[in-house]
């Protein structure tokens, strides 16, 4: 079901990767690029199996199964065949037969025997009756499978946070660049407006160069967010799986939804209800008591049958059927203290595992905890980033109005707009801040995946 699933999503994502190669393929200047949502962006990771960590950790479920198959094996029975025909000379004297001495008047054993021929077709089948300790490492090795698939399932969630927080710093990247590119065309405006002023001599030259300083600054802010969108994007690709040459376009945007509070007590419940870590600890626990349970089963004896049946004869016509039957005992006694020590091993393993398991069940409340308290004041942070983006706004407007009425210079003029591209920045942070909190949110609670759904 799993399994359906997966191929389900891949199918759908498939217009998504075939537009991702085609970007690579055509080149950077011909290619359309790729346009990605996040939610897109997580099942390309994911079910499209293009992120490398994702892919590793599904070859250890693989690693598991092999495993298990070959515990399985055990109880299963053990079926061979052999033709086999030889000629052969034996020397008696260096088997000892000079040795015995025979009571017949004149009879000596000769020094050796033959050539003679001998031809054997064999079937034989071995088969474990009774094998307490063998079915319980069965059992166990098929538990590390479901640990194995837990721990997948714990990589696939850090990999889902990892490409949401790379999507996000994309878009933050591009909110930057494009209020530097704004800041920019602002400052071009206001050099302009100084400019003229000068010119129609109601101006000071002092106004032109504190307009071109400003401007300066624009263009060194605008620069940084280039860079910092084109880290931001490396980073996404990779986090994705896709090739670095590829064009990214992202469909969705920092954007500020009031959503209602999650009770404490409920996002508890769910945390430890869904969280893949703690799945793989519980996981983990079972696997140990498992193998503790064979290992102490190894006191009992085992009771294993076998049979052969085949031809035998000095040639192939001659040949006597011949068969043997029979049943064999295992009976344990000493093992020299092995069995005990590994016994202690899984009991000191299993008290390790549980105090893991403790500790991290107050991570977990630590973890969301600190998420809820982090997304109450991300949305406080963003309404006062967007009050103070409107006054900065204002602030800006009446600087321009009155230093084109003459009442100042354009000092003012200068002030307000650095304090509006703080305020800019200010605003995208806190936009980014609340995603980033929501993002944590979904983390800290075990459903970061319902992000790609």
């Amino acid at each position: 079901m799993v399994k359906h699933k997966r191929l389900m999503e891949i199918v759908a994502l498939l217009p998504a990767l075939l537009m991702a190669q085609d970007s690579v393929t055509q080149g950077k200047g011909g290619a359309e690029p790729l346009v990605l949502s996040l939610k897109q962006a997580i099942q390309l990771a994911l079910a499209g199996g293009q992120n490398l960590t994702a892919q590793i950790a599904e070859q250890s479920v693989r690693l598991a199964e092999a495993q298990s198959a070959q515990a399985r094996a055990v109880l299963r029975p053990e079926v061979e065949a052999t033709v086999s025909g030889q000629e052969q000379k034996l020397n008696l004297a260096a088997l000892g037969f000079e040795s015995i001495h025979i009571p017949v008047p004149g009879f000596t054993f000769p020094s050796s025997v033959g050539p003679f021929n001998t031809f054997d077709a064999r079937v034989r089948v071995r088969q474990n009756l009774l094998d307490v300790s063998a079915l319980r490492r069965s059992r166990a090795v098929r538990a590390g499978v479901q640990v194995a698939q837990a721990d997948t399932a714990e990589v696939r969630d850090r990999v889902a946070a990892q490409v949401a927080n790379g999507y996000i710093a994309v878009l933050r990247a591009d909110a930057a660049a494009q209020a530097a590119t704004a800041g920019v065309t602002l400052a071009e405006a206001l050099l302009k407006q100084a400019e003229d002023r000068q010119d129609a001599g109601k101006g000071l030259g002092i106004d032109v160069t504190r307009a071109k300083a400003e401007l300066a600054v624009e263009r060194q802010r605008k620069l940084a967010a280039e860079i910092e969108r084109t880290r931001a994007r490396l980073q996404l690709l990779r986090s994705v799986g896709l090739s670095l040459d590829t064009r990214l376009e992202l469909s969705d945007s920092l954007t500020f939804t009031a959503t209602e509070p999650l009770p404490l007590e409920k996002a508890l419940a769910v945390a430890f209800h869904s969280r893949t870590d703690l799945t793989a600890l519980q996981q983990r626990e079972e696997n140990v008591r498992l193998h503790d349970d064979a290992i102490r089963s190894e006191r009992w004896p085992s009771l294993a049958g076998y049979a052969d049946y085949g031809a035998l004869g000095t040639t192939v016509p001659n040949s006597v059927a011949t068969y043997t039957v029979g049943v064999a005992v295992k009976v344990p006694v000493f093992d020299g203290g092995r069995r005990e020590a590994r016994r202690a091993e899984t009991v000191h393993e299993m008290r390790q595992v549980q105090l893991r398991e403790k500790d991290l069940r107050a991570q977990v409340e630590l973890e969301v905890r600190q998420a809820l308290e982090s997304l109450k004041l991300a949305e406080q942070q963003v309404e006062v980033a967007e009050e103070g983006l409107a006054v900065t706004r204002d602030e800006l407007a009446q600087a321009r109005r009155r230093y084109e009425a003459g009442v100042t210079g354009n000092l003012e003029v200068v002030e307000a707009q650095a304090r509006l591209a703080r305020s800019d920045d200010n605003r995208t942070d806190a936009l980014y801040a609340w995603t980033a909190a929501r993002i944590a949110l979904f983390q800290s609670l075990g459903t970061i995946q319902e992000l790609g759904h």
